[in-house]
């Protein structure tokens, strides 16, 4: 089990008074609603980041090499992945 720990948060009056509204109408706590909407946050955030990082590397890889997938490649494998066909990565060009 993860050790918890208290941390201080100053909200305006209008912004803490939507938490209690949302609270109430959830039957939730207004702490509750609070740590809900820091990890959603969070993870979102992470997500976000990840992908950043991963568009950066994979630049850095284009620049580097020079393989690439063209649209149309890319289109074509995105297609018949919607379609929930089963399909072989495109293969990279230089």
């Amino acid at each position: 089990m993860a050790t918890l720990s208290t941390t201080s948060l100053k909200l305006d009056s209008a912004m803490k008074e939507r938490v209690n509204r949302l609270a109430s109408s959830r039957r939730r706590s207004a702490h509750w609603v609070m740590r809900e909407a820091i990890e959603q946050y969070v993870d979102r955030e992470e997500k976000r980041e990840q992908l950043r990082q991963d568009a950066l590397a994979a630049w850095a890889a284009y620049q580097t090499t020079g393989l690439h997938v063209t649209a149309k490649d890319a289109d074509a494998w995105l297609a018949k992945l919607e379609a929930g066909k089963r399909a072989a990565i495109p293969k990279c060009h230089i």
